[in-house]
């Protein structure tokens, strides 16, 4: 994957710097992470008139998701030596996500932007994915253009939802669910019942968009002790699963306990199923002796978002979705769906 472009201005040698576009290597890891934090922090202070300590509160991109999907993430390197912006994405199965895409400030403006994502299109185009998202700021005409470009159309906000964990403090009432619910975690299943798990997980999210499949989350999270995964059993039946990040090198914010994607099978589609998988999470948290839990929902998923404001969460922050591809109105407001497409 190879792309060129001329930018204007001379170096102080005289000549035309050229920017290429290729894979992540396992050297530039740290200079990808600190392009993220430098380009976010400079747009975060030009939004909020000061600068955030951490840009993204303490939670981390770039590690794991080069291990889990390392052609995916892409760099712009200045005359193969300076990385001046990068690119990340991931394939859910049928589901392309895009993002963090980052170029260095006094390197905007300059189509390096365009040529990061133009490769990432490559990406999915070659892993056969039917729909491509991207979460950006609401706010930035600049960002919305951007993908615009590429044929992104904005769909609907996600919210960040939280709630601070405090034992003496009295647990919102909730239904509870027919017949018995048992929380478990996948990280304490035998190996050999990991496989099948995975699979029991992949008729949910198949159920929810054909080919959607979060396997490569579950086992990124397992194998480097990112997170756990809970699963939401009754008897034999899976009637859900939540894919978690702990604080530490994952992309939960200090102190929280961060759900990146949790899912109830449409055919146990409950509110009470929800309410009471949310209270494990919270259960989890207590453990853990995290400060606060933290939830992301799409808000098309109305139900779902309904119920974790009757749970006692608050909206943080919001982004945009946008979307692309052959079903992009897949989404129905009464599934019980949390999220997370950055």
């Amino acid at each position: 994957m190879r792309a060129t472009v001329d930018r204007a201005g001379l170096d102080p040698q005289g000549r035309v710097p050229k920017v290429e576009v290729r894979r992540v290597r396992k050297g530039d890891l740290s200079r990808v992470k600190d392009v993220l934090e430098q380009t976010f922090g400079d747009f975060l202070e030009r939004q909020l008139g000061t600068r955030p300590r951490q840009a993204f509160g303490g939670a981390q991109y770039v590690h794991h998701r080069w291990l889990m999907e390392p052609w995916g993430c892409f760099v712009a390197e200045e005359d193969g030596a300076k990385i001046v912006g990068t690119a990340l994405a991931v394939a859910w199965g049928s589901v392309g996500l895009l993002g963090p895409v980052a170029v260095l400030t006094h390197h905007q403006n300059q189509t390096i932007g365009q040529q990061l994502i133009r490769a990432t299109q490559e990406f999915f185009d070659e892993n056969k994915t039917t729909l491509q998202g991207v979460m950006t700021y609401p706010t930035s005409p600049k960002h919305l253009a951007l993908y615009h470009k590429f044929g992104y159309r904005p769909k609907a906000l996600t919210a960040l939802m939280s709630r601070v964990l405090d034992r003496g403090a009295p647990r919102p009432a909730t239904k509870l669910a027919r017949g018995p619910l048992i929380v478990r975690r996948f990280s304490q299943l035998e190996e050999t019942k990991k496989k099948a798990t995975l699979a029991r997980a992949h008729r949910i999210t198949n159920a929810l968009y054909r080919g959607l499949d979060l396997a490569k989350e579950m086992e990124i999270v397992d194998g480097l002790a990112l997170g756990d995964t809970l699963l939401l059993e009754r008897g034999r039946d899976l009637i859900g699963f939540a894919v978690m990040h702990t604080p530490g090198v994952s992309e939960a914010p200090s102190g929280t306990l961060y759900v990146k994607y949790m899912a109830i099978d449409p055919a146990h589609k409950r509110v009470e199923h929800l309410e009471q998988f949310v209270a494990g999470v919270e259960d989890l948290g207590h453990e853990l002796g995290v400060q606060r839990v933290q939830l992301p929902v799409y808000l098309r998923y109305w139900l779902a978002y309904s119920t974790l404001v009757r749970c006692g969460y608050q909206v943080e922050f919001t982004m945009l979705r946008m979307q692309k591809g052959k079903q992009e109105d897949y989404e129905d407001p009464t599934h019980l769906v949390l999220d997370d497409w950055r």
